[in-house]
């Protein structure tokens, strides 16, 4: 099944194709599509999870770093439909 995200950057939208065997998150794609360095935010990432007693502490770490970074409007288009 094809995949696609769709998401704003610094405003402006954009649609890239998606792949699970090139990245593990859409929020990893659209940082590669944009040619953003994410080494140090997986590491900060990693270290969250393994102390947080929840998924939803590292979802939020998650979406507020990538809503500073300039991302809004992440989804999943599947078969390029919403």
């Amino acid at each position: 099944m094809a995949h696609k995200v769709r998401y704003k950057f610094k405003g402006v939208a954009k649609e890239i194709n998606f792949s699970y065997s090139r990245h593990q998150n859409m929020h990893e794609a659209v940082a590669d599509a944009e040619g953003i360095d994410l080494s140090q935010f997986l590491q900060t990432e990693q270290q969250l999870a393994a102390i947080s007693k929840d998924k939803k502490t590292v979802r939020n770490f998650r979406d507020t770093e990538f809503a500073k970074m300039g991302f809004s409007e992440l989804y999943f288009l599947k078969n390029g439909q919403e």
